[in-house]
C-alpha cells in the first residue's frame, strides 16, 4: 500500500511565530509516527523560516519511519545530507526566496548539475527523488541522472480535480507508465488533500509514498491530529483496495 509520509514544516511555522518550543516539533513528529504515519517529511530552507536545522539533528535522533529531507541540494543541504543521513533525500528546483515549491526539475537542462549531485548524494547511501512535473519527457531524461525515485508535483491535479477528475489524472496516468515502465519509483506531493487523494493513488500504479504537509496539518486544526492522519490513511487505504 502506497505510504503516508506527513510534512511537518507547518508545525515548525506555527512554533517559530511566537518564538519558544510551543507546539513541539519532535513530540508532534512522534506522536503523528505513533498515530500510523509510515515517515516524516521535512523542507528545511536558508532562512530556517520553518523547519530549522537544529530541528533536523533533532528528529534524526527520534524518528522511527522513514525520514525523508526535501530541497535544493546546495552546498550546505548536501552537508545536512551527509551528517543526518536520511532515508531519502527528495531534490526540489527551488530557489533561495520562493514561498513554497511551484515546479519541477527540467531534468534536460539540469542533467549534468543532477547527475553529480544524485552521484554525491547516493555515495552517502541515501535513497534520492526528484521532484518532476507528470511530463513523460522530463521523466525518461531523470533516469538517466542515477535518481532512484520521482516525486510527482501534484498541483495541477488538485487544481482541476474539481472541475474535471478524469482529466486532471490523465497526465500523471501517463507519467507514472512512463516510470514505472523504465524502473523510476513513485512518491507525489503537493495539494493532495482529503478530497482528492484517494482517486489519486486508485490511479496512479506503483505509487510508492504521497508527502502531505500543509492540507493535512490544516485539517488537523478541525479533526484533530491523531484522528487527522488515521483520514488520510483511510483515503489511501481506500484508493488502494479500489485499484
Amino acid at each position: 500500500m502506497t505510504r503516508l509520509s506527513v510534512n511537518i514544516n507547518k508545525i515548525a511555522t506555527l512554533r517559530n511565530a511566537r518564538g519558544g518550543n510551543i507546539p513541539d516539533l519532535l513530540k508532534a513528529a512522534r506522536d503523528i509516527e505513533s498515530y500510523g504515519a509510515q515517515g516524516i517529511t521535512v523542507h528545511p530552507r536558508p532562512d530556517e523560516r520553518h523547519i530549522r536545522r537544529n530541528d533536523v539533528y533533532g528528529l534524526k535522533k527520534i524518528v522511527r519511519s522513514e525520514f525523508n529531507i526535501e530541497g535544493y541540494p546546495s552546498e550546505d543541504f548536501l552537508r545536512l545530507i551527509e551528517e543526518v543521513k536520511p532515508h531519502q533525500a527528495t531534490l526540489v528546483p527551488d530557489p533561495p526566496g520562493v514561498l513554497t515549491s511551484n515546479a519541477g526539475w527540467d531534468t534536460v537542462k539540469k542533467q549534468k548539475f543532477l547527475v553529480e549531485v544524485i552521484g554525491r548524494i547516493k555515495a552517502m547511501n541515501v535513497r534520492v527523488s526528484v521532484f518532476i512535473a507528470a511530463d513523460t519527457e522530463m521523466i525518461s531524461h531523470a533516469s538517466t541522472t542515477g535518481a532512484d525515485r520521482i516525486e510527482l508535483y501534484t498541483e495541477s491535479y488538485a487544481k482541476n480535480y474539481k472541475v474535471d477528475k478524469e482529466a486532471a489524472i490523465a497526465p500523471f496516468i501517463a507519467a507514472a507508465k512512463k516510470a514505472n515502465d523504465i524502473g523510476l519509483g513513485i512518491n507525489a506531493g503537493h495539494d493532495l488533500s482529503l478530497e482528492n487523494l484517494a482517486w489519486f493513488v486508485k490511479n496512479i500504479k506503483g505509487l510508492q509514498e504521497v508527502s502531505i504537509g500543509h492540507a493535512l496539518i490544516s485539517d488537523s486544526l478541525y479533526y484533530g491530529l491523531e484522528n487527522t492522519v488515521q483520514m488520510y490513511l483511510r483515503e489511501i487505504r481506500k484508493g488502494s483496495e479500489s485499484i
